[in-house]
């Protein structure tokens, strides 16, 4: 039996299995699979091989709906992605987890402070008590000139439906995984053999629980300091005071190590009364708000909101520090190579910037409708706080300057990189003729394309780096003096210039917004698009949920277990099993060869085509796969694995290192085995017959190529 699982660019189960006619024979509509009809022209059977393929590309797809909320939750994926990047070792495992897992909660009440600012401050704090706002208004002017309680109470119900709305994208059912589960093996420590292997539910649903808490307790807090600057009752006092412990009781249970135990039924409890406590604290801070009808001194915007979003900056700030000092500590105790391993802070920072900028560019917008055209960088009864505006300024200065290092990058590497794939072409292709020149000019420039992945790592570093110094720089925001003046007395650059780079700014981020969700709706309607979107948020949902609970679920606690079901259910009903993977799909594979009990890894063999097991995810996350992680994957076959690649793939490569010449022969006898290089193209001449060369294909499937059906066969032969 030949297994196929497809990899992001599958278009459906009769492409991937190159038949017209197939049908389903296990799973459902999201992930199934499928064989060639009976009687279907070409068969399902060839040389003694029945072929089957799993489709999952509807696992972590959707709708347009599902696509703009994943747009929202983006950051969310991002800092649950960042946990799973620390480096490898014990030593210092815990403090990172702990500190991934408070960056996430800091998420969490951004979010909540993001629409609190424009509900709140923007709305029924500034925009109802100006009479110039609320002209020709009538959905606001209805609460103008009431009391500044009554407007707050009734726009606190925007954050709350936001609150809710998050809650109720993650509480989704839960597919019933168990199911597929194979039980009876011990978990490895951090090692990929455990995706797909426990439940993850439950810790899901803490955190769940706590990020709830913890979203209705900022939003106490925001209701409570605005009603405190009318007076500063007992009772004002007493119910802040309970919402900062519920704060701090959250952040608390987040660092406690028995939150990712299974059993723990005693936390499950602890978190779900948390969770009541927050609801019925808000609903009483709500009606303290409401019972308010005394005037409130309406100036400056929302009593301590500026200063709230400052602070919440600058403890992202102090935790960003710690991870780093955590991971510098850590260096100097392991063996672990420096490059390694940091992808946890560098993401991080990528997941505040990312949120900081959504939540600015939002506050920004509203505040620009509202001021009716007027410059937003003015001091307008509109505006939004100074933090927001310094925010945006400096994720546009952020982002500028990565582009211009990556354009100072690619030109400073491109001789050495076309150098190197000169080397490559003439290797290849000794023989060319004269008229073959431009092809082969052409394949030297994606061959040289295809080297540029290596630089991708240290930009997103370096653009981590800066997104950190723009963050910086929003605590420059409790300053009364605007942005454009304070730029102008220490850098001297002009008052004009920095407004409209402030409003460019806020352009490009809107259209980073609008691109995301286009790319999003076009990456599940359009397969030759979702060949390079998919990529990215396939890496990032292929990882449970263990950081975040609102990030998107993962498709790998069903796929890999699910896989792991069918592939004993084969085994068992006589079969071997040739298992082939394209792209992420061998990475479903690796996770799932090592789900396997012996006497089903006895009647498997693995084949791989554009894996980026060691190119992405070993660079990316060397806690979970590692060179002892793939060599105990060839182990669990006996070392029946093949792995083809081209140098004209971007993503995929090798699985093993090239040997080296000093290396003595041994293991890395079996490692060359593994790996085999494809030419791509395979000719820089039309063949007899065609007016075109043959195609470059680069990251594309090889089920068509002759080199795979050999290894198919090859590794057919070996298991019989």
């Amino acid at each position: 039996m030949e297994l196929r699982v497809h990899g992001v660019s599958a278009t459906g189960p009769d492409d991937l299995l190159d038949r017209p006619h197939v049908q389903q024979v296990a799973g459902d509509h999201r992930g199934g699979f499928y064989r060639p009809r009976p009687g279907n022209h070409g068969g399902g059977e060839a040389g003694g091989v029945t072929l089957e393929a799993y489709r999952w590309n509807n696992l972590p797809a959707g709708n347009a709906v599902r696509t703009l909320s994943m747009v929202i939750l983006l950051p969310f994926m991002l800092i649950n992605l960042a946990i799973w990047m620390r480096p490898a070792g014990a030593g210092s495992d815990p403090v990172i987890k702990a500190l991934c897992r408070l960056l996430a909660l800091t998420l969490t009440t951004m979010y909540v402070l993001s629409i609190v600012g424009i509900a709140l401050d923007v709305i029924a704090w500034k925009c109802m008590s100006s009479p110039e706002c609320l002209a020709g208004r009538s959905w606001l002017s209805w609460l103008g000139g009431r009391p500044a309680g009554l407007r707050l109470a009734v726009l606190a119900l925007v954050p709350a439906a936001a609150i809710s709305l998050v809650w109720g994208l993650s509480a989704r059912p839960a597919l019933p995984s168990h199911v597929f589960r194979a039980a009876g093996q011990p978990l490895a420590a951090n090692r990929l053999t455990a995706v797909g292997r426990w439940d993850n539910e439950p810790l899901v649903g803490r955190l769940r629980s706590i990020h709830v808490a913890a979203a209705f307790a900022t939003l106490d807090l925001s209701l409570l300091g605005a009603r405190a600057a009318q007076n500063l009752s007992v009772g004002t006092v007493a119910l802040a005071a309970t919402a900062g412990l519920l704060l701090i009781m959250c952040a608390v249970l987040l660092c406690t190590p028995p939150l990712t135990t299974p059993t723990e039924w005693r936390l499950d409890r602890l978190v779900s009364v948390l969770r009541t406590i927050a609801l019925g604290l808000t609903v009483l801070v709500w009606i303290h708000v409401l019972t308010s009808s005394a005037s409130w001194p309406e100036r400056n915007g929302l009593p301590g909101y500026n200063l709230t979003v400052v602070g919440l900056f600058i403890g992202q700030a102090v935790l960003l520090a710690a991870l780093g000092a955590a991971r510098f500590w850590h260096r100097g105790k392991t063996d672990v190579p420096p490059a390694l391993g940091f992808g946890a802070l560098a993401t991080s920072v990528a997941a505040i910037s990312l949120a900081l900028t959504f939540s600015a560019e939002l506050l920004y917008r509203v505040s620009d409708v509202l001021n009716r055209g007027a410059p937003t960088a003015e001091a307008l009864i509109t505006s939004p706080p100074q933090a927001c505006i310094w925010a945006i300024l400096g994720f546009s200065v952020a982002v500028l300057a990565t582009l211009a290092i990556a354009g100072v990058v690619s030109v400073a590497s491109r001789p050495g990189r076309i150098r190197a794939a000169s080397a490559i072409v003439a290797r290849d292709f000794p023989d060319a003729p004269t008229n073959a020149t431009p092809r082969l000019r052409q394949v030297r420039r994606t061959l040289a394309r295809a080297q540029f992945t290596e630089r991708l790592v240290p930009l997103a570093v370096v653009y981590a780096c800066l997104a950190g110094i723009g963050l910086a720089a929003v605590a420059l925001g409790l300053l009364p003096t605007p942005p454009s003046e304070l730029v102008q007395r220490y850098v001297g650059l002009p008052v004009g210039f920095v407004d409209f780079s402030i409003g460019v700014g806020s352009y490009l981020i809107a259209a980073l917004i609008i691109g995301l969700v286009l790319g999003g709706i076009f990456a599940y309607r359009t397969p030759g698009f979702r060949r390079y979107v998919g990529v990215l948020w396939d890496l990032g949902t292929f990882w449970p949920r263990a950081a975040h609970p609102f990030a998107p679920p993962c498709y790998a606690e069903r796929a890999v277990p699910e896989l792991t079901c069918r592939i004993t259910h084969l085994v068992d009903s006589g079969n071997a099993v040739v298992l082939t993977g394209h792209s992420h799909g061998s990475v479903l594979l690796a996770a799932t060869v090592l789900q396997l009990p012996p006497r089903v890894t006895d009647r498997v063999a693995l084949l791989t085509h554009g894996s980026p097991l060691r190119r992405l995810y070993a660079r990316l996350f060397p806690a979970y796969v590692s060179d002892e992680v793939i060599h105990e994957i060839a182990k669990r076959v006996d070392w029946r694995w093949v792995n083809l690649w081209r140098d004209t793939d971007p993503i995929g490569g090798r699985v093993f290192a090239p040997q080296r010449p000093d290396e003595a022969p041994g293991v890395s006898d079996r490692e060359a085995t593994v790996d085999r290089r494809l030419r791509d193209p395979y000719g820089v001449t039309p063949p007899s017959g065609d007016i075109f060369p043959p195609p470059i294909k680069g990251h594309r499937p090889c089920e068509s190529d002759e080199a795979f059906t050999e290894a198919v066969r090859d590794l057919a032969d070996r298991l019989r």
